[in-house]
């Protein structure tokens, strides 16, 4: 239970790093901590509004602060940071993705403090079900139900809507994409956003079934999201949900065994596993490109 729950949030958060990546071929380093600050989000609105009985309205109340500002967060990186450099050299685009990160990690630090802070209780974590001393707790249930909810959802945007349609075109195409009408400034910003949002969301998740955050709580997560953006194959949508689940239930099975002090090095164990068997992960596909 617990790696499923743990991989629902890789998941979340690998959609978004997939999202941008299928849009513009390159990877949101800062997309972790976009996702820590939707958590301090969160927790500040809960301090403004006085939240501190446990309820969905409460909870419904910190949701939407945290994604409203990861959306607002994630415009203004893409349209500040990555704008200015989208007919640069990717490795340019990298150094500035890394440094974006290095920015809000340590800008988070002077911001918020360093020290950890216990997030408040928005929602009552009760048990709904027992099985042999196995508790199963709602937070648990919101985190499955979100993650399918988020895949679905997306899934039917991306191919069933005239939005999704322009996404997959400035993808494909970038260069044709504005004689069909399609504003590519529009498509771009409104995919970081998308994908800001579901970091917002697993943010709040994570931060109720773990209630301590901190400026730099959005590494550890990163890390392990991106590696399952990659395992999973990383411009699908299914592959960034299986990756992160597969990563999350292999990371409690080797807690569960005995091998915790292993845990950080088994995410890039597998990525270098895959990258060497499989170097377009499970779900994805090789392109082959005329020249």
């Amino acid at each position: 239970l617990n790696g499923l729950s743990v991989g629902s949030s890789y998941a979340l958060i690998a959609l978004g790093y997939t999202m941008v990546y299928g849009i513009l071929q390159m990877i949101n380093f800062a997309h972790s901590e976009i996702y820590m600050v939707g958590a301090f989000a969160a927790y500040y609105a809960a301090k403004i509004f006085g939240l501190e009985t446990p309820s969905i309205f409460n909870f419904s109340i910190g949701l939407m602060a945290a994604i409203l500002v990861c959306a607002i967060v994630g415009y203004a990186v893409e349209k500040f940071a990555y704008k200015p450099l989208r007919k640069s050299d990717k490795l340019n685009v990298l150094i500035t993705a890394i440094g974006v990160s290095i920015l809000f990690q340590f800008g988070g630090q002077i911001i918020f403090g360093a020290n950890p802070k216990p997030f408040p209780e928005l929602i009552e974590n009760f048990e709904i079900a027992n099985y042999q001393g196995i508790p199963f707790r709602i937070v648990d249930l919101l985190i499955y139900l979100v993650t399918l909810i988020s895949l679905l959802v997306l899934t039917f945007v991306i191919y069933k809507t005239q939005t999704g349609r322009a996404m997959r075109a400035v993808s494909s195409r970038p260069d044709m994409a504005p004689l069909m009408g399609i504003n590519n400034n529009k498509i771009i910003s409104s995919t970081f956003m998308i994908g800001s949002m579901l970091a917002g969301v697993a943010a709040i998740l994570v931060a109720t079934k773990y209630p301590k955050i901190d400026p730099m709580m959005g590494i550890k997560i990163g890390t392990s999201a991106f590696v399952a953006a990659v395992f999973g194959g990383i411009g699908s949508l299914t592959g960034a949900v299986i990756g992160g689940y597969l990563l999350g239930l292999s990371e409690f099975y080797l807690i569960g065994y005995g091998g915790s002090t292993y845990r950080e090095a088994l995410s890039f164990g597998l990525l270098i596993l895959i990258l060497i068997i499989k170097p377009t992960g499970l779900m994805g596909v090789t392109l082959k490109e005329k020249i």
